[in-house]
């Protein structure tokens, strides 16, 4: 015992002088829009933790808009950056940058609806009712309206700060722990509509247990694709498939499993279970929030994977994705025809959506790559702006989201019909709005790539998804209002400018596409 003892301090100081370990060199400069979000977080909670309950709010809105434009500027400052640090487990480069960019700019306009407390209490989103909370009846209203509500903040904060990790992560470790920082918060926020709670709860359990399975399967695939490759490192896992190109079985179980993880959270076929309870139960600021956001940062993460780590093998990875994007555009358009919820039509939308972006990730080219950054960028404000309006219509139960409540909506408030007809002809592709350059950037990139019949199906789904979204538009415009007819409530300054960004963003993209597509274009280079 003794001499085994002895001998474990001399084998320990053998293995360390035969293997020196370096820590890895850190350029904080390139990864401080992540550090800024992630230490507003940890503040959040400190306030949420000692700060007076009645200067929360004011406390937490302050910390999260200051903290979200100060990382939107440093995103600014890393402009034209082509560089990798903490050991090339991060990389900072124009795909990433002008994701984050994007990601900032929706975080705003996403707090924007989330910090709506004026409106009518028996319809907020995040509200309990008065009667059952303690205390005087002015305490009551005040929590009643939700701003003692304030524990989202952190939430949010965190979630954003996962989202930013997700799109420069270099290497399969740190991008599933950006995973898992990005995940955790939204299981947390679906479940916050206390009005609604068995709904928003199904919905947050629903999203939690899926999403621990598509964990663990990129958790397994990484697991095997390092054993392949003997690295988790993206662009040495490219090396050894250059390398090994005959020992191919079980790098492509292990990308598989990958893909499970990725596509859950951009909500493609077969993985898209979770998206319609989670669209319906969740409060609508945040289902508002996750369906701009999510998506993107999910993408972001994608076109690292496959376009760094396993571009060699595009010939293997192209076939399984060419499924699954036509089971998306079509099992998205399809059944969102049948529904009578606008939430959940928006959420079989946003499955519809991820399979037409598909088209452009599948061309595997620079056209393609710029293609879908363009196309998420236009979806991200198109959709935050649907959302900001779900939140307006009304009724005496709350929100009012069955089409029926909807009918002749025109006639009490053209302005917000309008900007929803906008918005709805955006995701439908429609000429002079940024959903149509998207479609057209996607689909000629894909065309010049050779997929040619797979574009066809996507026209073939775009047809279909066109007539759910001018469905809408008829009933709201060409029907007569009559006594289920929702109403249509004074938003708040927060969304207001929220709503205003957002379709102003969007006809812009359509009208004047131009500097957005030179800002991909020349952004679609990833560093090794």
């Amino acid at each position: 015992m003794n001499a085994a003892s002895t001998s474990v301090p001399a084998l320990v100081g053998r293995f360390a002088s035969e293997t020196p370990f370096e820590l890895p060199v850190i350029d904080y400069r390139l990864i401080l829009p992540i550090v800024i979000v992630l230490t507003a977080g940890v503040l959040s909670v400190l306030f949420e933790a000692f700060a007076p309950r009645r200067a929360r709010r004011p406390l937490q809105l302050v910390l999260v808009f200051v903290s979200i434009i100060a990382a939107f500027i440093a995103v600014i400052d890393l402009a034209k950056t082509q560089a990798v640090t903490a050991g090339g487990s991060i990389a900072v480069d124009g795909p990433a940058l002008v994701m984050q960019g994007t990601l900032l700019i929706l975080a705003l306009l996403g707090a924007m609806l989330m910090a709506e407390r004026t409106l009518d209490p028996s319809g907020d989103a995040f509200a309990p009712r008065a009667s059952a909370l303690p205390g005087s009846e002015d305490e009551k209203q005040f929590a009643a309206r939700g701003y003692l509500q304030t524990e989202v903040w952190s939430l949010f904060l965190f979630a954003v700060g996962g989202m930013l990790l997700f799109t420069v992560a270099n290497d399969l470790l740190i991008m599933f722990v950006a995973l898992e920082v990005m995940s955790l918060p939204l299981y947390l926020l679906a479940g916050l509509a206390r009005r609604r709670r068995l709904l928003s709860q199904e919905a947050a359990m629903k999203y939690f247990i899926l999403g621990a399975f598509s964990s663990a399967f990129f958790l397994y695939g990484a697991a095997l694709i390092y054993g392949y490759a003997g690295s988790i490192d993206l662009p040495a896992i490219a090396d050894a498939l250059s390398g090994k190109p005959s020992e191919s079985s079980l790098m492509l179980i292990g990308l598989g499993m990958l893909l499970v993880g990725l596509l859950f959270k951009i909500g493609a076929v077969p993985f898209h279970q979770w998206t319609p309870d989670v669209y319906q139960g969740a409060p609508t600021p945040v289902t508002g929030f996750m369906a701009a956001t999510v998506k993107i940062a999910a993408f972001a993460a994608l076109f690292r994977v496959l376009y760094v780590g396993f571009g060699g093998v595009r010939w293997d990875w192209e076939p399984m994705l060419w499924i699954v994007a036509i089971l998306t555009m079509l099992v998205g358009s399809i059944i969102a025809v049948t529904q009578t919820d606008i939430k959940r039509m928006l959420a079989y939308s946003s499955i519809a959506q991820a399979g037409f972006i598909l088209v452009g990730v599948i061309a595997a080219s620079p056209e393609g790559l710029a293609g879908a950054m363009f196309y998420l960028v236009a979806y991200g404000f198109t959709t935050i702006g649907a959302f900001a309006v779900i939140m307006l219509v009304r009724d005496g139960n709350g929100e009012a989201t069955h089409l029926s409540k909807w009918a002749g909506l025109a006639k009490k408030s053209p302005l917000v019909a309008t900007l929803f007809a906008i918005f709805m002809l955006s995701l439908a592709g429609i000429p002079l709005t940024g959903g149509f350059i998207g479609k057209f950037s996607v689909f000629t990139a894909a065309i010049a790539a050779g997929d040619t019949w797979l574009v066809l199906v996507a026209v073939v789904a775009s047809l279909i998804a066109a007539f759910f979204y001018v469905r809408v538009i008829v009933l709201m415009f060409f029907s007569e209002p009559n006594e289920q007819t929702a109403v249509v409530v004074i938003p708040s300054v927060f969304t207001t400018v929220a709503l205003a960004a957002a379709a102003t963003i969007t006809v812009v993209l359509g009208v004047v596409p131009q500097p957005l597509l030179e800002l991909v274009a020349n952004a679609d280079v990833f560093v090794r």
